[in-house]
C-alpha cells in the first residue's frame, strides 16, 4: 500500500501531493484554514485558503495584509493533481469541511461543526468518502441539543422578565458564531441591544460581506444615564470587567454547550446557563460519521477516546484517536480575548 494522501505531521496535517496544510499550528508555507477560531486559524502563514465568508473576520484576526485566497462552497480547485473542495460544516460564519481527492482516495476533514441550521451559516453537509477525521467536543451521549429556536425563546424571555423589574441582562457568547446567533434572533420589543467591542468588530467583518444581524449598538454608545431594560452580548472574557462594571444592575447568562451540567453553572458564577453550542452534539456526531459512509474515522478533540471506542465497538468502523493542538471552545474565547485587546489599542471599551 503507498502512503496515504493526508498525514498527521509536527505542523497538523499535511497533503504533501498538493503541499499544503489543513489547520496547521505551525508556520509554513500554505494552510487551508476550516474556520476563523483561533485553533484552526493561526498566525505567520506564508498563504491562506479559506471560505469567502470568513475573509473579513481572518483579516480582522490575522492582519489585513495576509495572502489569502478564497473559495465558495463546492467551487474545486487543483493543486498538482489533487481536488479541493469546500463544503458547508455549520459551525460558525465561514466554517468549511475540507475535501481532498487523488486518484480515487478520498478524505474529508470536518474542522468544527453542528448538524442543525441556524439560519446563519449554511447547514452541515455530508460528504461521501473513505476517511473522515472528526471533532467530538461534545463526545458524549449526555450531551443533547434541544432546538435554537427554544432557546432562544428562553433568553429572550429570561431579558424581559430582568427588562420589567428594570435590569439589564448579559449574555455571554464568543464573539464570533454563537454572539450573532442570539443577536439575530433577540426580540428587539424588550429594549435596546448592545454588544461589547470585540462582538461589534467581528459583527462589522460579517456585516461587510452581507450578513444582517438587525439593529444594534457598541457598548460604548449607551447612554451616559443609567441604562435599564438592556441586553448587552458580551465574550465570556469580558464578564466582570470595567466596562461591565457601569452596566448598572444586570444578570448574566452564558450561552454554551458546557451549560447543559449543572456543576459548570455554578464554577463559573452565573445567574442563567442557556445550552447553545455551535458544536455536534452526541447524536449529531453519530449522524454525521455515518452519513459520510467512511470507514476509517480519526476522531480528535474533545471526548476523542469515548467517541472512537463506540464507532469501533457499536459500529464496527476503523476508528481511532488522533492528538492535535485543537483546543475547541478555548480557542473561541482566546480569540475573543484577542479582539479585546485590540480594542483596546484602538480606544473602544475594555
Amino acid at each position: 500500500m503507498g502512503k496515504p494522501l493526508l498525514e498527521l505531521t509536527e505542523q497538523g496535517y499535511y497533503c504533501a501531493r498538493a503541499d499544503v496544510y489543513i489547520d496547521p499550528w505551525r508556520r509554513v508555507q500554505r494552510a487551508i484554514v476550516t474556520h476563523a477560531h483561533a485553533d484552526h486559524a493561526r498566525p505567520g502563514m506564508g498563504q491562506y485558503l479559506a471560505h469567502r465568508d470568513s475573509e473579513q473576520v481572518l483579516r480582522l484576526r490575522l492582519g489585513a495584509s495576509i495572502s489569502l485566497q478564497t473559495l465558495n462552497y463546492r467551487e474545486p480547485i487543483f493543486m498538482n493533481g489533487v481536488e479541493i473542495t469546500l463544503f458547508p460544516a455549520g459551525h460558525v460564519p465561514g466554517s468549511a469541511q475540507v475535501r481532498l481527492a487523488y486518484k480515487g482516495e478520498v478524505w474529508v476533514i470536518s474542522g468544527d461543526y453542528k448538524l442543525e441550521d441556524d439560519g446563519l451559516s449554511p447547514a452541515f453537509e455530508p460528504v461521501a468518502c473513505q476517511h473522515f477525521i472528526t471533532e467530538s467536543t461534545f463526545g458524549l451521549p449526555v450531551y443533547r441539543w434541544r432546538p435554537q429556536q427554544e432557546i432562544l425563546s428562553e433568553i429572550n424571555a429570561w431579558w424581559k422578565g430582568l427588562a420589567d423589574s428594570g435590569e439589564n441582562a448579559v449574555v455571554s457568547a464568543y464573539s464570533l458564531g454563537k454572539a450573532q446567533r442570539v443577536l439575530r434572533l433577540l426580540d428587539r420589543s424588550i429594549g435596546p441591544v448592545y454588544c461589547h467591542s470585540a462582538v461589534a468588530q467581528t459583527n462589522r467583518a460579517l456585516e461587510a460581506q452581507g450578513f444582517d444581524f438587525g439593529l444594534w449598538q457598541t457598548l460604548s454608545e449607551a447612554p451616559k444615564e443609567k441604562v435599564q431594560g438592556a441586553i448587552l452580548i458580551a465574550p465570556p472574557a469580558a464578564v466582570g470587567s470595567a466596562a461591565l462594571r457601569k452596566w448598572g444592575d444586570y444578570q448574566t447568562g452564558q450561552c454554551s454547550g458546557w451549560m447543559a451540567l449543572r456543576g459548570q453553572r455554578r464554577w463559573s458564577n452565573l445567574d442563567r446557563g442557556f445550552v447553545l453550542s455551535d458544536h455536534a452534539d452526541w447524536t449529531g456526531l453519530c449522524r454525521a460519521v455515518e452519513a459520510t459512509g467512511a470507514e476509517n474515522v480519526y476522531v480528535t478533540h474533545g471526548y476523542s477516546a469515548v467517541f472512537a471506542r463506540y464507532l469501533r465497538e457499536e459500529k464496527g468502523l476503523n476508528a481511532q484517536t488522533v492528538k492535535t493542538m485543537f483546543s475547541g471552545d478555548d480557542a473561541a474565547e482566546d480569540l475573543d480575548k484577542s479582539l479585546m485587546m485590540q480594542a483596546e489599542k484602538t480606544g473602544g471599551e475594555s
